[in-house]
């Protein structure tokens, strides 16, 4: 029996037309245009993934276990896939009953029908309330305790986890080379610290934290007496021994703690911080408790302070980032267009000043993570294990597509807690 031909047969109807790619099945028989991104179908396990999770998921769960495969340039031929869905008007198209009763059909005679398999091992296990603090523990811990090694392996020398910020406008040159990446994020960094307007000697309050990149900065570029605070257990530690090696303990303190725990806590005790940021953490807090994230802002700064918000955004029926993400990234992430977050900002009582879209920054950013990952892809595989590297491979790739496509943005908010409450 020739497989590809049997698949590609019962698939002309949900793709509009002949593939977008060239299939080779398990059997090596072939189908497709030539010249078209190569697609492998390494086991008919990637068949019954896609059965029974139909569109992302399925086809994530069967890459990154290697069932599925694609030859050559992961992110040209995503690409390509988006390039002929949008082409063909696919975008957001489900099979029906019909579609999938003949899919079914089919993967009985090609021998993948079966009960549904296991999830992968790198695929998130989350229980308990959505958003409850234990709950929001296990998600960080799930996507940042992979090691500061990991993450050093990708990320820039400063561990900055956020979008960097190009001076040469991204649209003149497009792609990220040696080094660029480095300069963008102190750049970023200064960028933030100037937008807050830091001076010597004020309070800063940087809130989910990181890996210490903005904190440290802040005070060794401005003179600010620093608080992060972080979930990551792991991000502490890295943080803290950075600060011991520079001698910045006097003035820079991480914490592991919530959000939810600053307001009405110690360290609001002397009257709230002269500046606060939160770099990319906002998407986490979900929808129910973004008013209460933006009151905590509010609360953490004393009259007249400066705060920034550096936060996703996102139209469309996935606000979590999609299946894949939502399954083996980030479950519980939440994002929305840019105009909701800032009516939500200013219901919790602060006053906007500026937004400045960063969108074509986040495509030379990832375009930076995926250079380095690939140039340490050994090594990454030796820390984590080719499930999990190929996880983080098609986050990358499909990340950088989805904001150079438009389908997501990422803004710096600038706001003010007013001097006189209103």
């Amino acid at each position: 029996m020739n497989v590809a031909h049997e698949l590609e047969r019962a698939l002309r109807p949900v793709v509009g037309g002949d593939l977008p790619v060239h299939l080779t099945a398990w059997d090596g028989s072939t189908a497709g245009p030539v010249d078209a991104p190569r697609v492998v179908l390494t086991s008919p396990r990637a068949l019954r993934r896609m059965l029974w999770n139909p569109g992302e998921l399925g086809a994530a769960q069967a890459y990154v276990t290697e069932d599925l495969d694609v030859n050559g340039d992961l992110v040209a031929a995503l690409d390509h896939v988006w390039d002929v869905a949008r082409r063909r008007g696919l975008g957001g198209v489900r099979p029906g009953p019909v579609t999938l009763a003949r899919a079914v059909a089919v993967a009985a005679r090609v021998g993948a029908l079966g009960p549904r398999l296991p999830n992968p091992s790198s695929q998130a296990h989350i229980r308990g309330r959505r958003h409850s603090r234990r709950r929001d523990r296990k998600v960080i811990s799930h996507h940042y305790d992979l090691t500061h090694e990991f993450y050093g392996l990708i990320l820039d020398s400063r561990m900055a986890y956020s979008s960097a910020y190009f001076t040469i406008h991204p649209e003149v040159s497009p792609q990220a080379v040696d080094g660029e990446l480095e300069d963008a994020q102190r750049d970023k960094l200064d960028l933030v610290c100037r937008k807050v307007g830091l001076e010597p000697g004020m309070r800063f309050l940087d809130i989910g934290c990181g890996w210490g990149a903005l904190s440290l900065h802040a005070a060794t570029e401005y003179g600010a007496r620093v608080v992060g605070v972080t979930l990551s257990r792991e991000q502490k530690q890295y943080a803290d021994a950075r600060i011991a090696a520079l001698g910045l303990d006097s003035i820079v303190e991480i914490r592991v703690q919530d959000y939810r725990e600053i307001s009405g806590g110690d360290l609001l005790a002397d009257g709230g911080f002269d500046a606060v940021a939160s770099l990319e953490m906002g998407e986490h807090v979900g929808e129910k408790n973004y008013p209460r994230y933006a009151r905590t802002l509010f609360d953490a700064a004393r009259p007249g302070a400066r705060v920034l918000i550096q936060q996703m955004c996102r139209t469309g029926r996935h606000r979590g980032g999609g299946p894949f993400i939502e399954a083996f990234i980030a479950p519980d992430m939440t994002m929305r267009p840019t105009e909701e977050t800032v009516d939500l900002l200013t219901d919790g009582g602060l006053e906007p000043v500026d937004v400045e879209p960063m969108r074509e920054h986040y495509v030379r950013t990832v375009d930076g993570w995926l250079a380095n990952f690939e140039r340490n892809y050994d090594r990454i595989v030796d820390l984590v294990g080719v499930e999990t590297a190929r996880v983080w491979r098609l986050y990358l790739v499909g990340g950088r597509a989805s904001f150079a496509q438009g389908r997501m943005g990422v803004d710096q908010i600038l706001l003010r807690r007013p001097e006189v409450a209103s």
